[in-house]
């Protein structure tokens, strides 16, 4: 049963959409119980500022590189993510209210078991060059992440598909060798954005040709992008006339251009200056509790990490309380090592929280032989706002288990492609998946391409599979859940906490009033969601 707020934030995002008229906005909300002075009030300062067409959109992001390229299979850092969101379409998305919702695909269903699933393709939909987008297409973008020859990054995510085909202009079946209940969800990772298929099946990703709301006009990889609105778009939204994209790394130089007026948001904030903008009248900060993780994984694989009694000696020797309170000035949910945050479905709330215990961390590395103990992190200011501060208070804490964490602080601009997955310990900022069996599949399965901590477990990855096509929600439950404790107890992953995305905007900037949780900037759609008051 949805709470009155919920309701009230339903009909307000109807009433901007034009979906609803005044008549019935006023007699549902007094019928959830508000008065008609609250009602009426509501009405006028929010429903009934609909979105308005005009302007270019200036978006200040953080974690850009010179060597990222269009390549869907090679996306890593949000500044792929972000543009693609933006130039490029997927079969679906997830809506402002974390639900799912359409975007090439108007319409999907599966065979009773969730072996194989129908798409049905939106008829009107083309790419920028003016050709229309087909089930060839679909079929093709899928196929790229498929195979033997892939480099994608999204591979494991689809090692149970058997066939992608055309069925007609705007249809594409999706065949499984096991049921995936979730394969609709798993549409909305960044790496399955839809290209022009080439006359071979292969895709055109060098082109930078897409059917997203905003075409490429221009732009040049680690600093700015322009874009212009698609008239051909098929879906809602696209209020903006252009979007300017400024990849802008230095927290400082970001936060000052949002001051400054110079851009109209930015991606990320510094939390230690988030109360400031907070007062700024001009400011609007938007804080959103998410599924998004910060993981400090250990090559299990690697000495010392492959001692088990290290990784958990590690994982006892960080004050996460302290962390969350000093480092995200408490816009985070705190962790317990395993990667399911509690706002997700199937989040385990009953298995106990780890606390920082240097004594048992000490017994542990007694145990292991490794009493005097020295590793190294890597970090970057790049991963998320405070990232290397957090390491320094790291190796504080673990001083008391006589562990020595040594901070390496390496250069933002190419942070995921020279450091993320070649060194043994880093910090790493991982956006949020809609479900636990995406988020499993890319960085825990023993083949995964993203196993960035290396960890091999057989019982982890035998009750993967097996939930991934249980049709029983209670057992599904129970399978995660030991999952979970395996990620914990055995995992070379310390998960310090689920961090907020804080981001924030000039105060002439609007949106529905609901942001999706998946990524910052309205699950990385806000030039094509919001716009100017």
């Amino acid at each position: 049963m949805k709470t009155k707020q919920e309701l009230l934030d339903k009909l307000a995002a109807e009433a901007r959409k034009g979906r609803i008229s005044r008549r019935d906005f006023m007699s549902t909300a007094m019928a959830a119980g508000v008065t008609a002075t609250t009602a009426t009030g509501l009405w006028t300062k929010q429903a009934a500022a609909q979105p308005k067409r005009g302007g270019t959109f200036r978006w200040g992001i953080h974690d850009g590189n010179t060597s990222d390229t269009h390549d869907p299979g090679t996306y890593v850092s949000r500044q792929q993510i972000y543009l693609a969101h933006q130039y490029r379409s997927y079969l679906t998305m997830i809506n402002p209210d974390n639900s799912l919702g359409p975007d090439l695909a108007i319409n999907w269903e599966a065979t009773p078991d969730a072996a194989e699933w129908t798409f049905e393709l939106h008829p009107d939909a083309t790419f920028h060059s003016g050709k229309p987008v087909t089930a060839n297409d679909v079929v093709a973008s899928i196929n790229h992440h498929r195979g033997e020859d892939t480099t994608s990054a999204a591979k494991s995510l689809l090692t149970d598909v058997t066939e992608v085909k055309a069925d007609g202009e705007n249809a594409v079946v999706v065949t499984l060798a096991r049921g995936n209940a979730d394969l609709p969800w798993l549409m909305t990772d960044y790496h399955l954005a839809i290209c022009p298929a080439n006359d071979d099946g292969s895709i055109d990703w060098q082109s930078g040709d897409g059917s997203g709301p905003y075409k490429i006009v221009d732009g040049e990889w680690g600093v700015q992008w322009d874009l212009e609105r698609h008239e051909g778009w098929h879906g809602e939204g696209a209020y903006f006339d252009a979007v300017k994209i400024l990849v802008l790394n230095d927290p400082n130089a970001r936060q000052t251009a949002l001051v400054t007026g110079d851009v109209d948001a930015v991606s990320l904030i510094d939390l230690k200056t988030k109360s400031l903008l907070e007062r700024n009248p001009d400011i609007t900060v938007d804080n959103v509790p998410s599924g998004a993780a910060i993981t400090m994984p250990m090559f299990c694989d690697t000495a010392p990490f492959d001692d088990v009694n290290v990784r958990n000696a590690l994982k006892l020797s960080i004050n996460r309380e302290e962390i969350i309170d000093k480092i995200a000035f408490g816009a985070a949910t705190i962790g317990n090592d395993f990667h399911l945050s509690p706002v997700q479905p199937y989040h385990p709330d009953d298995i106990p929280q780890r606390e920082y215990d240097p004594d048992k961390a000490k017994s542990l590395l007694k145990k292991a032989g490794m009493e005097n103990l020295s590793v190294d992190i890597h970090t970057a200011d790049s991963v998320f706002s405070g990232a290397v501060d957090m390491c320094v208070l790291f190796s504080e804490h673990a001083k008391a288990a006589g562990i020595d964490v040594k901070v390496v602080r390496e250069p933002n601009d190419g942070y995921y492609s020279d450091v993320w997955l070649k060194e043994s310990f880093t910090a790493v900022s991982w956006g949020a998946r809609p479900t636990p069996d995406v988020m499993f599949t890319l960085a825990y399965k023993s083949d995964a391409d993203w196993n960035e901590s290396r960890w091999q477990n057989e019982r982890f990855n035998k009750l993967l599979l097996e939930a991934k096509g249980e049709l029983d929600d209670a057992k599904r439950a129970e399978m995660y859940r030991e999952m979970c404790m395996l990620m914990r107890n055995d995992g070379g992953t310390i998960i310090p906490f689920f961090n907020n995305f804080v981001y924030a905007r000039r105060s002439n900037v609007q949106h529905s009033g609901q942001l999706a949780a998946s990524w910052e900037g309205d699950g990385a759609r806000a030039p094509s969601r919001w716009w100017f008051a």
